[in-house]
C-alpha cells in the first residue's frame, strides 16, 4: 500500500480515538517546519544524485517520491533498490553537502513569533528532528532559539529510520508532566502524522514544508500555511 493511503487511514483512526485534551505541550519538527530549507536540501539531494551518476531533480519531483525511511525515498526516485554500500554513500554525501549550504538557510518567516506564542499561551515546547543530533544542536544554537525548549533532540540511531520510534523516546524523555493526549505535533511530512497516530498525539502538518500541498491535504489531516496557523488549528493559541 502507498504510504500516502495508510497515511490517510491512519488520520481517519486518530480522529476517532484521540483523546480530547487541552494541548499543553508542542513537539515541532525541524526540516521544512521551523527550518525553511527545501531549497536547500534538494540542492544537496542533487549532489548526491550526481555522486551517484543521476540526473537532478526539481523540488517538485522531491515533494511527489519523498518517504520515510529515506532509502524508501531513493529507492522510488531512481526505480531501483539501493543496495547497502550505495545507500551509506548517499547519505554520506547528502550530509556533506548539507553542512555546506547551512549559511544558506533561514527560519520559517514566523518561526519565532510561533515560539514565542507557545510560551505566552503558558505551554511547554520541545524540538524533534531527525537531523544528525549534533549537526541539530549547532543549528538551533546559530539561530539562538533553544530558551524556547524543553528538549532538543535529532538522530542519533539508525539511518534514515521512521519518526515512529523517536517520538515514543522523546515523549517518555519529557517525562510525567506531559500528557500524551494533550500533545499537539507540528511538522510538514506524512511521517510526522504516522508517528503521531502511533503514540496518540493530535497532529497539524505546516503545507509550505516538504510535501506539495496537494499531497498533504489528500490525506485529510488538519494543515496550515503559517506555523501561527498551525498553533491556532490545533488549538494551542
Amino acid at each position: 500500500m502507498p504510504s500516502d493511503a495508510r497515511s490517510s487511514r491512519c488520520v481517519r483512526r486518530v480522529a476517532r480515538w484521540a483523546p480530547r485534551v487541552s494541548t499543553v505541550h508542542i513537539v515541532w519538527d525541524w526540516n521544512g517546519t521551523l527550518l525553511d530549507d527545501l531549497t536547500q536540501v534538494v540542492d544537496a539531494v542533487n549532489v548526491t544524485l550526481g555522486e551517484i551518476g543521476e540526473p537532478s531533480i526539481t523540488i517538485r519531483e522531491y515533494g511527489a517520491h519523498y518517504q520515510r525511511p529515506v532509502r524508501r525515498f531513493y529507492e522510488s526516485l531512481l526505480g531501483r533498490v539501493v543496495p547497502d554500500d550505495e545507500w551509506r554513500l548517499i547519505d554520506d554525501v547528502f550530509h556533506v553537502a548539507y553542512r555546506d549550504l547551512l549559511p544558506k538557510m533561514r527560519l520559517a518567516p514566523d518561526a519565532i513569533e510561533a515560539l514565542d506564542g507557545v510560551r505566552r499561551a503558558g505551554h511547554t515546547q520541545s524540538l524533534l528532528s531527525m537531523l544528525w543530533h549534533d549537526d541539530l544542536v549547532t543549528m538551533v544554537e546559530r539561530f539562538d532559539i533553544g530558551s524556547f525548549m524543553n528538549r532538543v533532540e535529532g538522530l542519533r540511531g539508525e539511518r534514515g529510520a521512521r519518526k515512529q520510534v523517536f517520538l515514543e523516546g522523546h515523549l517518555q524523555a519529557l517525562g510525567d508532566s506531559v500528557d500524551v493526549g494533550g500533545v499537539l505535533m507540528i511538522g510538514d511530512a506524512l511521517d510526522d502524522v504516522e508517528a503521531a497516530v502511533a503514540v496518540g498525539t493530535r497532529c497539524v502538518l505546516y503545507d509550505r514544508g516538504t510535501f506539495p500541498q496537494e499531497r498533504i491535504r489528500a490525506t485529510g489531516v488538519a494543515t496550515a500555511s503559517t506555523l501561527v496557523g498551525a498553533l491556532e488549528v490545533g488549538g494551542a493559541i
